[in-house]
Order: C-alpha cells, then structure tokens, then sequence
C-alpha cells in the first residue's frame, strides 16, 4: 500500500485504519513547526528517537540537517540510554522527539541530554501519548495529562510555548473501536476483509464529524496526543 513509512506517516491513504490518526498528527507536527519553533534553513535538528525516520522529510523539506538518533537500526548517532548522547553541549538548533517519550523509562536522563545539546534559545518539539492504547516496542511506560506533560518540560528546565492537542474524545474512542474491530476481522478469511475495508471508510468519516462537532475545551484536556513546542 505505501512505499515506505514516511509516506503512510504523512500521507496515508482514506481506507488505512489509522488515516485520520497521521493526518491530524502531521498537519500538528507542521503547525506547531511553523507557529512557535519557526525554523530556518540550514539549521541542525536532532531526532531523538527517530526509529525508521518516518518524519525525516518534513525537516527537510525546511532546509534543516538532520541527524537520526536511536538505540537501533541505521542512524546517524546510536543512543546508549543512561549515557551521554554523542553530540556536543549547545550544538543544535532544534531536537524533535515524535512518540517516543512514553516508550522511554529514565524520563530525566532523555529529558536532561534533549536540554543539554540544544543551543541557547533552541527549541524541542516533543509529542507523545494523553489517551492511547498499550502499545510496546518493545516497551510502553506511561501516559499523560496535559498538565503532566508540561510539567514534565517545565521541571527539566524547559519553557513550554505551545501545546497542540490531537484527537479528542469522540473521535479517538471511535478509533478505538475501530482498531478492535480490525484486528478481529483481520483474522476471518475471505470475509473479513470483505467487511473492512467499507467499515474502515465509515468510521473514518464519523472520525471526521465528531472531531468537528467536539468542543476545544474538552480536545484540549482529553486529547490522545500532545505535540509540544518548548526552549532552552
């Protein structure tokens, strides 16, 4: 269905059971971006945490050098947690960690080192989970209140700019839903598939209702995900 994992990051398609998911997280990633961090060319941004990369081409696209970090897989720097990341004090512009920070179990020693090798001035953008499903890989420690959350940066010295909540209630319980509902029929041959792939569609376009319908007071305290904008 997609080339690789950045394009169903960013562009996923109508009948994936997590499009409306990506979507909303892309367009809160760019936003926040462009709002509060206003990044310029030729900027160095620290991804730490990157996994695969899946958000690599957004920063880009910007005209920003980026630098992959993770304890895995083809990065540019491998990360040892409890250790020192490999990268000077005060030597990037930005660092973005995107769902990552629930997977990480020494918060103050990710946090610390994120503070540590941003420059004066420079800006972290970090997301993870409010209201979420379990999900390890291959570990899943927490979950936060958006008070929780900021306070979290706060205590590590960070002055938080902006918070960008994704999926409100009505809609991430419907995705919720929809997601048992797929990994059941998944499992039925022949038929299964038959029944869900216009389940998908369905639910996709009830997402899009509810969330418009769904006050931004209540998004705001009861999102499934925060995407924050916070500076050294």
């Amino acid at each position: 269905m997609y080339p690789d994992l950045s394009a169903r990051r960013l562009y996923p398609k109508w009948w994936d059971h997590q499009w409306f998911l990506h979507v909303n997280l892309s367009k809160a990633i760019n936003r926040v971006l462009t709002v509060y961090a206003q990044p310029r060319a030729g900027q160095v941004v620290a991804d730490i945490g990157c996994g695969r990369k899946p958000y690599e081409p957004l920063f880009r696209e910007r005209g920003l050098k980026y630098i992959g970090c993770d304890i895995r897989g083809d990065v540019d720097i491998l990360l040892q947690p409890g250790r020192p990341i490999d990268l000077p004090d005060n030597s990037v512009d930005g660092v973005v960690s995107i769902q990552v920070l629930e997977h990480v179990w020494d918060i103050e020693w990710y946090l610390t080192e994120c503070y540590r090798i941003l420059k004066p001035g420079g800006w972290l953008e970090l997301s993870t989970h409010g209201t979420w499903l379990y999900h390890p890989a291959p570990t899943d420690f927490r979950r936060w209140t958006r008070d929780g959350l900021v306070a979290e940066l706060q205590q590590r010295g960070f002055k938080v700019e902006g918070v960008e909540p994704v999926l409100g209630p009505l809609a991430w319980t419907t995705l919720f839903r929809l997601l048992g509902f797929q990994e059941v029929l998944r499992k039925i041959p022949l038929v299964g598939p038959v029944i869900l792939l216009p389940l998908i569609c369905l639910m996709n376009g009830r997402m899009v209702l509810e969330e418009r319908i769904t006050p931004a007071s209540m998004t705001a305290a009861h999102a499934a995900i925060y995407v924050t904008l916070s500076r050294k």
